[in-house]
């Protein structure tokens, strides 16, 4: 088993930060070489916002970082599969690469459900990287869940 890169853990410790404010422990990352230009935890509850998933909130810091709305020399780095608003979010913003932890046969948008980098109407495919940490973003998302039922 190799380390998890650096981008993965920071969205780790994001998610777990995201899990003890009670939302659902979802936590991204977005770098530009070597450096890191956003780390966003999941919010909806926090904000009242329904589209504050992490990747949001992490795209939008990085826009607003870099002071421009397309990120095309930029990975993204998530702990669960991306739904279909934030990948849509991901071809709106030109992210180069995405690579994410546990997949989402429910709610998951990039190998399940619509498949949406796939779908000739797509503008713009990222690089997707999955299972990047997958066991322990699942376990994040499982414990997180069982203590809720």
């Amino acid at each position: 088993m190799f380390p998890l890169p650096r981008p993965m853990r920071a969205a780790l410790d994001a998610a777990r930060a995201a899990a003890r404010e009670g939302e659902v422990p979802v936590g991204a990352v977005i770098t530009r070489g070597d450096e890191v230009i956003a780390t966003a935890a999941n919010a909806p509850r926090r904000l009242c916002d329904p589209t504050a998933h992490a990747e949001m909130l992490a795209i939008r810091a990085a826009a607003r970082a870099l002071s421009r709305d397309r990120l095309e020399d930029c990975d993204l780095w998530v702990t669960l599969e991306p739904c279909a608003m934030c990948a849509g979010a991901i071809a709106h913003s030109r992210l180069r690469r995405v690579y994410y932890g546990a997949r989402d046969p429910k709610g998951g948008a990039v190998e399940h459900g619509p498949r949406f980098f796939a779908q000739p109407t797509c503008h713009h495919r990222p690089e997707v990287y999955p299972d990047i940490g997958a066991e322990e973003s699942a376990g994040l998302l499982r414990e997180f869940f069982a203590g809720r039922r």
